[in-house]
């Protein structure tokens, strides 16, 4: 099991529940616009942010924007001890850094120094891209290369006293992301932040994310997850939250299942089962909603719902285990989510 380390108000590591973050797109020193971006992955779900750090008014900023939010905020530093500085002064919760590219070794040590009297945590991400020198000569782009930059660079941190560390090794390809956190995983207790990197647009990057980040889950590694697109951060959030309850990490959320219809369904399952789960999206409690194609085996299959609906060219069941009423199916969908709500509340 990997120690436990608290970021603001929430831990990760030790046993804990992985937690979910994303990144804002946006100027960080744009504090409306930055608090706005925050507060809608909030509400996604999102329970540490990260932002990018490009400049003293990005590090100033900092404090401004968490005054107007309510989850961790992790300051994200390339290039610049003294921005990593300020952005702790300034009150990140967390830094992520490259001590590869942070400068020498004095400016490292104003990092370790700063970190460490503000008691806030530093994640080390490498990646391919960021492998060191001597580990991409001798390995080329493999997971042992990763796994040993990730570790030299840990092991820079340690000399100078800093022992709150979370450690990434992220690469675009999948089975490579995979064998470098496996191997990782036996080699250090320090809390894993999984991700694939450049994963791509909403598409195939969801799906790149959930092979990657839901195998790693499953074998029970990796206490903080970030799926990472090129869209709007807030499908990041979403995307995330369905990984952890396809592994089984989340039970408080609202299941909707659906069958993928035939030619037998003659209603509008499809649409149906978009808007109930659009609904239920964001509701806490466990719950399982079922929208079936047909009579002939939806309240079969899904005898186990807590609520469902099977259609038919003239009426629709509602069921609840057993058949619990049948309407009419222009006023099915109606029915069907007055009694939705009622189980909701």
């Amino acid at each position: 099991m990997s120690k436990k380390i608290k970021i603001g108000s929430v831990c990760i590591g030790g046993g804990e529940r992985p937690a979910v973050q994303s990144m804002t797109t946006v100027k960080t020193s744009d504090v409306e616009k930055s608090v706005a971006q925050i507060l809608r992955l909030e509400e996604a779900g999102c329970q540490i942010v990260r932002v990018a750090v490009l400049d003293e008014e990005d590090a100033r900023a900092i404090s401004a924007v968490k005054q107007s939010i309510h989850i961790p905020l992790v300051a994200d530093i390339h290039f610049s001890a003294r921005l990593a500085v300020a952005a702790v002064e300034s009150g990140a919760d967390k830094l992520r850094v490259n001590p590869g590219n942070i400068g020498g070794e004095r400016e490292l040590s104003l990092v370790a120094d700063c970190v460490k009297a503000h008691g806030v945590p530093v994640r080390v991400g490498a990646n391919t891209g960021s492998i060191e020198p001597r580990f991409l000569k001798q390995y080329g782009r493999s997971a042992k290369a990763l796994v040993l930059s990730a570790l030299e660079n840990v092991r820079i941190l340690e000399r100078h006293g800093v022992r709150d560390i979370v450690i990434s090794v992220k690469a675009s390809n999948v089975p490579l992301t995979v064998r470098a956190y496996e191997m990782l995983a036996g080699e250090t207790d320090y809390p894993l932040h999984l991700g694939v990197t450049e994963a791509g647009t909403e598409h195939m990057g969801i799906i790149k994310s959930s092979i990657g980040i839901g195998s790693l889950l499953l074998k029970g590694i990796g206490d903080t997850i970030r799926v990472s697109l090129t869209s709007d951060p807030v499908k990041e959030v979403y995307a995330a939250r369905g990984i952890l309850r396809a592994c089984g990490l989340d039970e408080d959320y609202a299941e909707v299942v659906s069958c993928p219809t035939c030619g037998r369904c003659q209603y509008d399952c499809m649409g149906l089962a978009e808007r109930v789960n659009e609904r239920v999206k964001n509701v806490k409690k466990k719950l399982k909603i079922a929208v079936m194609g047909c009579v002939v085996n939806g309240p079969g299959e899904a005898r186990e719902a807590d609520l469902g609906i099977a259609g038919g060219k003239e009426y629709c069941v509602i069921f609840r285990g057993e058949e619990t009423e049948r309407v009419p199916a222009d006023r099915a969908e109606e029915v069907f989510f007055s009694r939705l709500e009622e189980l909701i509340k």
